[in-house]
């Protein structure tokens, strides 16, 4: 995966993503990580990779500020058209190359991320780095189980499942080993297709 085959197949996927990402299975998990996030009054979200927007239906806009970006324009668009009236702000962006200054933001939203972009273990360092002390990442993505080996059938189609935009067999571990000085895991657990999709947050250190 590049940048450039990302946003062709961003493109692409813009006009049904929300068909099958924002519905059944996937919609019950995105509910069950966003069920208990408070995010507190005044306080600044960064949603990276926000997508079609899907997120962003499922919490209270009231008195946070939020910036949302993704790489795609298309995607992108389509989250602006459901949010029309709010102040959210949309921004076009890299999620591997912020251009916001370090502790920027209260809180870091990696949704169906990390998987996607070429570069996972750069992405998370920024999302890091953009994060203020104390403050928190909460990440719903796809990963290898823990102590579990990639299964053959897995193994088999994982190089055509990345032609179409995602990995199948990242590493949450492998993503973080890094950063783990910085870093304390507050909540790691299993969600939707035998643990494959996870619910993680993740608190930033005092430096």
């Amino acid at each position: 995966m590049n940048n450039k085959w990302n946003k062709m197949i961003y493109k692409f996927w813009s006009p049904f993503y929300d068909l099958i990402f924002n519905k059944g299975i996937f919609l019950s998990a995105r509910k069950q990580v966003f069920q208990d996030a408070r995010f507190m009054e005044g306080k600044k979200v960064l949603f990276v990779g926000v997508g079609t927007g899907a997120d962003l239906e499922l919490i209270q806009h009231l008195d946070i500020n939020l910036t949302a970006i993704d790489y795609s324009d298309e995607m992108l668009e389509k989250a602006r058209s459901k949010f029309k009236q709010s102040s959210i702000k949309f921004i076009q962006m890299d999620g591997q190359n912020m251009e916001f200054e370090n502790e920027s933001f209260d809180y870091v939203v990696g949704s169906l991320i990390l998987s996607v972009v070429p570069n996972a273990e750069k992405c998370f360092e920024e999302m890091l780095r953009v994060l203020r002390n104390k403050g928190k990442i909460i990440i719903f993505d796809k990963f290898v189980p823990k102590d579990q080996q990639l299964s053959i059938f897995k193994r088999v189609v994982k190089p055509f499942i990345k032609v179409l935009g995602t990995d199948i067999g990242l590493r949450f571990e492998k993503v973080v080993q890094n950063f783990t000085g910085n870093i304390h895991i507050e909540e790691d657990c299993p969600l939707i297709l035998n643990g494959m999709y996870r619910k993680i947050i993740v608190s930033k250190l005092e430096s």
